[in-house]
């Protein structure tokens, strides 16, 4: 009986009955209700997008420092390598000085071109661009155009490359980064270009060998 008054009835009466009643207490109550319930929700949602989003970010930190290492690498195209990786396979310092390539070795005068050596024979350009296409921005013609890469594959100067990054300060990164890591089962030797200009770097490179 209850569901059948009001259909008979219609829904118009209901209406005025429930808004001539009592507006006053229904507002005051109702404006609290959705102020209260408008900030629960806020928050809730917040905290959901939040946890989301670290979520996608750091997928399983396992300690502070690393942190910091992970927000670099979500900056980093995932067609280069990462930071983690390049640390996994690098030698430390104290591995290095087993190697006679890493004796007297001096990173030499910093500028934008880079020297490397010890490469195996198996290295192909595009491997040197997964590893130091990292520290280039593809998205800026100029740091497009100034990344250059020159191996040398015959010859004295086989097994040696010449990496030409944007600026001093990308070089310096490469360089601390790069210089021991293993690659193909040898470590590279990374140091600064004697010369930025490559003809130059060449001759200074045959001299070295």
């Amino acid at each position: 009986d209850v569901f059948e008054q009001p259909q008979h009835v219609g829904h118009k009466k209901i209406e005025f009955h429930i808004s001539t009643e009592i507006p006053a207490v229904l507002q005051i109550n109702s404006e609290k209700e959705e102020k209260n319930g408008k900030r629960v929700y806020l928050y809730a949602t917040t905290e959901e997008i939040n946890n989301t989003g670290f979520g996608r970010i750091f997928p399983a930190p396992s300690s502070n420092d690393k942190m910091e290492t992970e927000e670099e690498d979500d900056e980093i195209p995932s067609e280069f390598i990462s930071r983690k990786d390049l640390e996994k396979n690098r030698l430390s310092k104290e591995e290095m000085e087993k190697y006679s390539v890493f004796r007297n070795y001096e990173p030499g005068d910093p500028n934008c071109r880079i020297y490397v050596k010890n490469l195996a024979k198996q290295v192909q350009e595009k491997d040197l661009k997964f590893i130091f296409g990292r520290y280039v921005d593809f998205q800026s013609e100029v740091e497009r155009n100034m990344f250059d890469i020159r191996l040398m594959k015959e010859g004295r100067m086989k097994g040696q490359a010449f990496i030409g990054l944007p600026n001093e300060k990308a070089a310096a990164k490469a360089l601390k980064e790069v210089n021991g890591y293993v690659l193909f089962e040898k470590p590279m030797v990374v140091q600064f270009a004697r010369s930025a200009r490559p003809k130059q770097d060449a001759n200074e490179g045959k001299r070295k060998k």
